[in-house]
C-alpha cells in the first residue's frame, strides 16, 4: 500500500447567530487534504503569542493554512501570479516568529 502523502480534515462550519440578530440556519461541511499536520500548526501559532487570543490565533491559523494549499496546488493559476512572490516572504516572515 502506498503511503499517503496527506493529511485529510472535515471542516464542520455553523452558522450561530447573523449581524442582524436572528438565528442563524446554515451549516457547511467539507473534507479537503493539507500535507501540513494542521493541529500541529494551530500549536504552534498559538505558542508564539503573535496574537492577544487563541481564537484568533486559530482562525488566522486554519485560514492561512486552508488559502496556501490551495494556493500550492494551483500554482500556475494566474490569479496567484503577483500574490505567490509576497506569500513566500509572508511564510517566512511568519515562521522567523
Amino acid at each position: 500500500m502506498m503511503e499517503q502523502r496527506n493529511n485529510s480534515y472535515q471542516l464542520d462550519l455553523k452558522e450561530i447567530k447573523l449581524k442582524d440578530g436572528s438565528e442563524g440556519t446554515k451549516n457547511l461541511s467539507f473534507e479537503f487534504d493539507n500535507h501540513d499536520d494542521l493541529f500541529n500548526i494551530f500549536e504552534v501559532i498559538k505558542s508564539k503569542k503573535i496574537f492577544e487570543d487563541n481564537n484568533t490565533a486559530q482562525e488566522f491559523a486554519l485560514g492561512l493554512k486552508l488559502f496556501t494549499e490551495v494556493m500550492l496546488k494551483n500554482k500556475q493559476h494566474p490569479l496567484f501570479e503577483e500574490l505567490r512572490p509576497a506569500i513566500l516572504e509572508f511564510m517566512k516572515k511568519l515562521k522567523s516568529q
